[in-house]
């Protein structure tokens, strides 16, 4: 086995087309697609009998640990398509002090901060973009509260594709900078990010730009699906019994809860299902409220404001496959303020020693309220998302000096 064997060895392909996720109809494979007729969201299918005389459990465990290694239930079909920066494998940290001090079940976090770029956002775009290099795309455009943006710039860019992204005024200089350095032209905007889409879309006409908006596109969505495949083999194909996912506009949610069903239909899994949980911040909840509500669609959220940017999405088009997930699995909806979600970072930080980013430590807080108010057992296996590194936001500061020319107190240490 080579390192690079998942990027070089052709495997055989099984997609079969492209489905609309809210109507069914069907639209044909290998060509550029953005939403369906009905302005949904288009799902990639399988022939996944074909997907299952074709892998194993054990020709997968001979495969580099890299996300490319679950190629028959990708949609690149040739390696010179694949773009790769190193998508690694992320780890699974366990939580044990802090489970001891809860009084709860073991507590696991998937840390996918170790991406390139730094974020979870590589796994979706990584695949939108070897798609859009399949498909002869050569401008592609998005909206972006940052860690999104700094993905697609540097995958787009390493196959010479063109970008240009939108992101809200007020989004981390760090991730702008990232951006433009990547080799994007990148645009802050006095708005929100469905504001900046809005600007997308409406230039996909007069520019010719690809919209690459979340969920606009077929593919970001089965990068994100690798999450579930790769956390499902790291458990030895067994599932947590409560997933918390950090909550924007869905992908990851969406795309594992449609991981676990065809890994069931390939007969890698069975029917057992985690809770799916979606988290949002209290200054932008719109799911928490649908959820509450009953409701299969989600009303804009007017005035957004949270310190976790990633999950600041006033309103998702694919509102309804989040919710769908989270009551076909049992789960729930929660929200948790920003006090509570810059406790949970310093807690984490500070007992385990891991560092996780706003949206990480908003699901740390969610497991806490769900623990205290019965939602969640303290017998449960739980799933914590850590979508990107803290280090790309800022930290508290640090003032304590020593002046070595003058005698030190050592009794201070």
């Amino acid at each position: 086995m080579h390192d690079n064997d998942n990027l070089t060895i052709e495997r055989p392909t099984f997609v079969t087309h492209l489905e609309c996720a809210m109507e069914g109809d069907h639209y044909a494979a290998d060509q550029v697609h953005n939403l369906s007729k009905a302005g949904k969201p288009l799902l990639v299918r399988y022939d996944l009998a074909g997907v299952k005389k074709a892998l194993t459990k054990d020709a997968l465990a001979q495969r580099p640990g890299d996300m490319w290694r679950y190629r028959e239930l990708l949609p690149v079909r040739k390696c010179r398509d694949i773009v790769s920066l190193g998508e690694v494998t992320t780890p699974l940290i366990r939580l044990p002090k802090l489970g001891n001090k809860l009084g709860g079940g073991e507590i696991i976090v998937k840390d996918e901060g170790r991406l390139p770029t730094g974020s979870f956002k590589a796994r979706g775009l990584v695949m939108a973009v070897s798609m859009g290099k399949a498909l002869g795309i050569k401008h592609m455009a998005m909206p972006t509260n940052g860690n999104a943006g700094a993905a697609l710039a540097a995958y787009a860019t390493s196959c010479g594709i063109k970008t240009t992204i939108f992101c809200p005024a007020d989004t981390p200089e760090v991730n702008v900078s990232e951006i433009e350095l990547q080799g994007a032209t990148v645009y802050r905007v006095n708005g929100y990010i469905d504001d900046c889409g809005k600007i997308v879309g409406e230039g996909k006409a007069k520019v010719g730009w690809f919209d690459t908006s979340t969920l606009k596109e077929p593919y970001r969505i089965e990068g994100k699906k690798t999450m579930g495949l790769e956390l499902a083999e790291q458990l030895g194909w067994d599932v947590p019994d409560v997933i918390f996912y950090p909550t924007g506009g869905g992908t990851g949610l969406i795309g594992m809860w449609k991981a676990f069903d065809e890994l069931e239909k390939i007969g890698f899994i069975g029917s057992k299902r985690p809770r799916m949980v979606a988290v949002q911040a209290s200054g932008c909840a719109p799911m928490v409220r649908a959820y509450d509500a009953g409701t299969e669609h989600a009303t804009r959220w007017e005035d957004a404001h949270t310190i976790a940017s990633g999950i600041r999405v006033p309103q998702a088009i694919g509102d309804f496959l989040i919710l769908r997930a989270v009551r076909e699995s049992k789960g729930f909806a929660i929200a948790v303020d920003d006090d509570k979600i810059s406790a949970a970072l310093n807690e984490v930080a500070r007992e385990e020693g891991l560092l996780l980013c706003p949206e990480g430590a908003a699901t740390y807080a969610a497991y806490k309220d769900s623990l205290a108010d019965g939602r969640v057992s303290k017998s449960d296996r739980v799933m914590l998302f850590n979508c990107a590194t803290g280090l790309k936001y800022p930290l508290p500061p640090v003032t304590r000096t020593l002046d070595r020319h003058k005698p030190i107190d050592y009794a201070q240490f």
